[in-house]
């Protein structure tokens, strides 16, 4: 039997009235739809307000497996996403390590995650099942963390970026970066920031630096606010790695952020790890979209007056 996981923003009211148009998609196809205990819970736990009706009473019925995160990953041939990037992240979290694609429909607002809208979900549903789809390969950051004697004290991925910031935000911590095995620089900041291409358009945008395509092989390295004059955004291949250590004589702590929801504590002397994982990512795509059209899309960014090459409109 085929199953597919059903993963949700618990927290809105429009993306559980979503849940049931996907529930009956599935079972008017004979697909069992597959909830993750957790969510089951948050969605039990929901306002009444923000519930439809009959939900409750389907996530019960003998059309839904409700199972653990580890199961679900297990069993499913691909996932569902109702909600904005930050759902999406966390579903992958879930189905990475098994290789499951999703598809993300949006019901964020700015995302570059998500394909879908909400308004055309029953479409969008109905191309999943008929595996009418190409699937996109995003590459991810290994990221590990080691003590001043060098044992590793944390390992961890992400798909966007990590970002070592200051604790404290009323002063700045003091770091020396590392290129393949070689010191580059050391500065006082406000944090560095490892970022893959898809992070590029989100918090390595905001902190300056470039937009990378998501079939390059690369991977960012971005000062925070740095207090140097060399402290521009570098870019990374495939073979490099880039360690961010926190200076010994660092009087504050540093905070270490995978995705903008798992949390590290860094304290001086410590070292910080990353570069490009051989483990990727797999996202479901229905559309062949240009990614300058959905840069233009997203940013809302004016293409007035452009006149491109005769016969083509954007």
């Amino acid at each position: 039997m085929r199953r597919f996981l059903l993963y949700v923003h618990s927290g809105r009211a429009s993306a559980l009235t979503a849940m049931l148009t996907v529930l009956a998609e599935l079972g008017n196809r004979g697909v069992r739809a597959v909830i993750i205990d957790e969510q089951y819970d948050e969605i039990r736990s929901a306002p009444a307000s923000a519930l439809p009706p009959t939900l409750l009473d389907i996530l019960d019925s003998e059309e839904v497996d409700v199972v653990d995160a580890v199961t679900a990953a297990d069993m499913v041939e691909l996932g569902i996403v109702l909600g904005g990037d930050g759902t999406i992240l966390r579903a992958l979290e879930v189905v990475r390590e098994a290789g499951v694609p999703v598809h993300g429909v949006n019901l964020g607002h700015v995302g570059f995650l998500a394909e879908s809208e909400v308004a055309e979900l029953s479409t969008t549903v109905r191309r999943l099942l008929d595996v009418d789809y190409e699937i996109e390969e995003r590459a991810t950051l290994d990221i590990v963390v080691r003590d001043s004697a060098d044992h590793v004290l944390h390992t961890d991925w992400a798909l966007n970026d990590a970002s070592l910031e200051k604790a404290d935000r009323q002063k700045m911590i003091y770091v020396v970066i590392e290129i393949d095995g070689r010191p580059v620089s050391s500065f006082g900041c406000d944090g560095v920031l490892l970022s893959s291409p898809t992070g590029s358009t989100a918090y390595g945008f905001s902190a300056g630096g470039p937009i990378v395509w998501p079939e390059v092989d690369a991977f960012l390295l971005v000062p925070l606010a740095a207090h140097a004059l060399f402290a521009r955004p570098l870019v990374l291949g495939r073979s490099s790695e880039a360690a961010i250590e926190m200076t010994i004589d660092n009087r504050d702590e540093g905070v270490l952020t995978l995705d903008g929801r798992r949390v590290v504590d860094i304290h001086a002397g410590m070292r910080i790890e990353g570069r490009l994982s051989p483990r990727s990512v797999r996202l479901v795509r229905l559309k062949n979209t240009p990614f300058a059209d959905r840069l233009v899309e997203k940013f809302q960014l004016p293409v007035v007056g452009w006149r491109g090459r005769v016969g083509r409109q954007v």
